[in-house]
């Protein structure tokens, strides 16, 4: 009993470990973006996941890491490109891009969501990894650097706390927030129809360029060996950190009625 009660303990360890956008950070974009499906979407959308909130949903591939005969979809979560890039580099380089990652994957899953022929079990996973996906690349250091592994490698101290740059933003600014996800979505989900709109017509590689630019400006922000960081950085970054929830959130909506409609 208590062998097995480690190897459980170590595969949760496992599973943690790679978390993007925290718990807390996915559900705000999965409740947000309920607010905004239509009536089509949400059918559609009960069909496959039955009782099983898009919120609750979104989680559901960073849990099944601790399984690993999906190991295969560890790479689905980020992509990983060399810095400077301006927008027709970085647009030419998805364009052409074969790679097994979250850009060629998100194309993989709208396509067969749409497909009539896929069976309601195989929707189900494609659903829940689509919704969990859309909200990975709004985190800025999912779409980042391979040689620092999307800032893994970036050390840093978060108040007496060691981490690095991507676990900062994966959950521990979030969660110093303070608030429930329903919290957290009902505080910063205020947005105009005309700017949802605008967000949602953007084709994908936008979004992408969008969190490929911020995690430049989070590299350069990192000024230190190291550095020590508390208050501040949550002052000068909360904003950021806000407006790709909601955007992540907004979009998700947006996709998820195009993929139903």
């Amino acid at each position: 009993m208590i062998k097995k009660t480690s190897i459980l303990l170590l595969l949760l360890a496992i599973s943690l470990k790679g978390f993007s956008w925290g718990q807390t950070g996915h559900r705000v974009v999965g409740q947000i973006a309920s607010s905004y499906l239509s009536c089509k979407a949400k059918r559609n959308i009960r069909k496959i996941l039955g009782t099983e909130s898009v919120a609750i949903s979104s989680n559901w591939a960073d849990f099944i890491k601790s399984d690993t005969s999906y190991k295969y979809l560890d790479s689905w979560h980020y992509v990983n490109i060399k810095s400077g890039l301006n927008n027709a580099e970085f647009t030419k380089y998805l364009q052409e891009d074969t790679k097994t990652d979250a850009y060629t994957k998100l194309n993989f899953l709208i396509a067969e969501l749409k497909n009539k022929k896929v069976s309601l079990e195989q929707k189900r996973l494609y659903l829940r990894l689509l919704i969990h996906i859309a909200g990975d690349i709004h985190q800025p250091m999912h779409v980042s650097r391979a040689e620092d592994l999307g800032g893994n490698r970036i050390k840093a101290f978060w108040f007496a706390d060691a981490t690095n740059l991507h676990a900062l933003w994966d959950d521990k600014l979030i969660e110093f927030q303070k608030l429930s996800f329903t919290e957290y979505a009902t505080n910063i989900n205020h947005v105009s129809k005309a700017q949802r709109r605008e967000w949602q017509k953007q084709p994908m590689t936008e979004w992408f360029f969008e969190s490929y630019q911020l995690a430049e400006q989070l590299y350069a922000g990192i000024k230190q060996p190291e550095p020590r960081l508390s208050f501040r950085y949550n002052f000068d970054n909360v904003e950021m950190l806000n407006q790709q929830l909601l955007k992540g959130g907004v979009r998700l909506a947006g996709l998820l009625n195009e993929v139903f409609k």
